[in-house]
């Protein structure tokens, strides 16, 4: 539930850490005050990026209001954003959420399998998509896309053989989606004609989010039998590396274009981070897939050490792996998984490879300090795209 972008304090100056804090604990408040404390589960990394869109857009800050004492910033106050940005924010992640567990329900993934729990969870996801369409209709949002999306993808997932969809079509159901949405922020921000090129990010950013999806999925999903894209498609890894690289060049081009007066945190996430979370996912994939059927090889010739397909020292790939650790199930693991939900995300367990405290080591990040020389950034962020003092006062 927690998406793709995924930054962290290490990969974020001060400024910037703040302002994606204040649009993080605003979706969870405004989750909990119009929808109850239980819609707060829905609290979704990628959707609130339809919140920084919305203050980017305009020249001056969203409009704030102080919160009370959280556990997760140290049971202290903060600014949080309040504004339609941020309800948007909540309506998208409430809708995609719902879809989200009607789909494991159908296909009876795990837990879902049991009767009980599949009659539960289908009446949560029809509460939740209740609300989140009662919520678009007071922003002037048509959520039709968000709603048709999870049956668009079941359909093309049990197409007959012979009728079988591309990796493309797979991913048309979620590009549509998340473009509708960040259509949207051009309408409550006042800026039109930023809407066709919102839509071309936001195509670009749900064909990169289903990607990576399937890439992080693929290990599980075959040793399970589950339906998965790449799998489903006989798409390899270095093919589909390629995919992601390419969905990502739409997406800095297109963010490119907009007409953004206040563009660092924008940039930093749609630009940087979901670049990050490319080399994330093929990094960790590359150790599976290295004995496996999918390990062909990569668009340098072979599967780099790094098991991206690149080869060490690439930016588009962390210079340095790390196997991951083992979920060691049962209790703990469950505890953990709760700790995570009840945090928002923002702690994760050892065996967790995106775990706050190794983001310095994955992005070898050592010996920058990104915010207080800047002349730096270059070589802490490659290309120096999206850097963390892009548009940010470096305090």
């Amino acid at each position: 539930m927690f998406g793709i972008v995924r930054p962290c304090r290490h990969v974020l100056c001060k400024g910037l850490y703040t302002d994606w804090m204040g649009h993080l604990c605003g979706l969870c408040l405004a989750l909990r005050e119009e929808h109850g404390h239980l819609s707060r589960l829905v609290t979704n990394y990628d959707g609130l990026l339809v919140s920084v869109l919305t203050e980017g857009q305009s020249p001056a800050s969203a409009s704030r209001r102080r919160a009370g004492p959280c556990a997760l910033r140290g049971f202290k106050g903060a600014d949080v954003v309040q504004s339609e940005g941020v309800r948007l924010a909540a309506s998208v992640s409430l809708l995609l959420a719902a879809g989200k567990v009607n789909d494991h329900v159908a296909d009876g993934d795990g837990v879902y399998a049991r009767r009980p729990v599949a009659a539960g969870a289908t009446r949560l996801a029809g509460r939740w998509s209740s609300a989140g369409t009662a919520m678009a209709g007071t922003l002037g949002f048509d959520p039709t896309p968000l709603t048709a999306a999870a049956g668009r993808q079941a359909l093309l997932e049990r197409a007959p053989a012979q009728l079988s969809p591309g990796l493309r079509e797979l991913t048309g159901p979620t590009e549509d989606a998340v473009a509708a949405a960040f259509g949207h922020t051009a309408v409550l921000a006042g800026k039109p004609h930023n809407r066709e090129a919102l839509e071309a990010a936001g195509r670009g950013f749900g064909r990169l989010a289903h990607l990576i999806d399937a890439v992080e999925d693929l290990a599980g999903d075959q040793a399970s039998g589950a339906y998965n894209p790449l799998a489903a498609t006989g798409t390899g890894l270095d093919e589909a590396r390629r995919h992601c690289d390419a969905a990502h060049a739409e997406l800095r081009a297109a963010v490119d274009e907009l007409d953004l007066p206040r563009p660092g945190l924008t940039r930093a996430l749609l630009v940087r981070e979901t670049g990050s979370a490319v080399s994330r996912a093929f990094a960790t994939a590359g150790i599976y897939a290295s004995a496996g059927p999918h390990a062909s090889a990569g668009p340098h010739g072979t599967i780099g050490s790094n098991g991206t397909g690149h080869p060490p020292g690439d930016p588009g790939a962390p210079p340095r792996q790390r196997p991951p650790k083992q979920d060691p199930g049962g209790l703990l693991s469950l505890a953990c998984t709760a700790l995570s939900c009840c945090t928002c995300g923002l702690y994760r367990p050892a065996w967790d490879e995106d775990r706050e405290s190794s983001c310095c080591e994955r992005f070898d990040c050592s010996g920058y300090d990104c915010c207080g020389n800047c002349s730096n950034c270059s070589s802490c962020c490659p290309g120096g795209d999206g850097c963390c003092c892009d548009g940010c006062s470096c305090d």
